[in-house]
């Protein structure tokens, strides 16, 4: 994937759950295109993930962790782009049980909200973008997961306030919203007998998204191309939103 339409040199980017899927695609688009990124991910080392991730700053963090995330801009630093990408949902039932589900809005909705506030103070100096990973369960329903719903719509609740308020602190907050996309994370949604099939009947381009189409959106809105966009989301769906 090729990004040298975005030009992002000296920039600061801060990339959590960046370790893996979308969120590594995302991470590998900003240094492809020259800047500094500093990825989050839950497991103790960058050596214990299957990609390589030498080039960028690790920290392990555990976003459920209110004391974690405080420190968290103390130990990366000054940031130009903050990328709320890490989250989960509990399948199984597990967010119809209150614990399940207030895990879920903990990692999914308080977490983003309590890092773009920690670095609102450096993203304002450096005249920087908020950009949140939501997900088509920001617009529709997914029944059998409740808590990973309501954070994603609240999520996007979430980018249009700060967006508002933080306008004139030269801060953009745009969110976008991915379809399904392969990544690791749903490779048993792909593997599941007839499930490919049935989605490529539903959706108007009928196939799976890929995580490099998310991240070049990302990078749009990132980059001063998109210099007079805020409280916006992009759905990148395969056209799943007309259906």
């Amino acid at each position: 994937m090729s990004n040298t339409e975005f030009q992002f040199s000296g920039k600061q980017v801060l990339v959590t759950g960046g370790s893996q899927g979308i969120g590594l695609a995302i991470a590998q688009a900003f240094r492809w295109a020259g800047a500094d990124v500093h990825i989050t991910g839950t497991r103790k080392d960058r050596k214990s993930y299957k990609a390589n991730l030498s080039s960028f700053d690790y920290t392990q963090i555990d976003l459920a962790d209110a004391t974690a995330r405080k420190a968290l801009p103390k130990e990366v630093g000054e940031i130009d782009i903050l990328i709320n990408n890490a989250g989960l949902s509990n399948s199984g039932g597990a967010e119809f049980e209150m614990e399940g589900f207030k895990h879920t809005l903990e990692v999914d909705l308080v977490a983003p909200a309590d890092l773009a506030f920690g670095f609102y103070e450096s993203l304002s100096r450096r005249k920087g973008a908020i950009i949140n990973i939501g997900s088509a369960a920001s617009f529709i329903a997914i029944r059998s997961i409740p808590g990973y719903t309501s954070s994603k719509a609240g999520l996007l609740g979430l980018t249009r306030a700060l967006a508002d308020k933080w306008a004139r602190d030269d801060i953009r907050v745009n969110l976008v919203a991915p379809g399904y996309i392969s990544t690791e994370v749903t490779s048993a949604l792909q593997k599941r007998v007839g499930f490919t099939d049935n989605l490529k009947r539903i959706l108007p381009m009928a196939r799976w998204g890929e995580p490099e189409e998310v991240a070049s959106t990302v990078l749009f809105l990132a980059s001063d191309a998109a210099s007079y966009v805020t409280g916006q989301s992009l759905i990148v769906d395969g056209g799943l939103m007309l259906r």
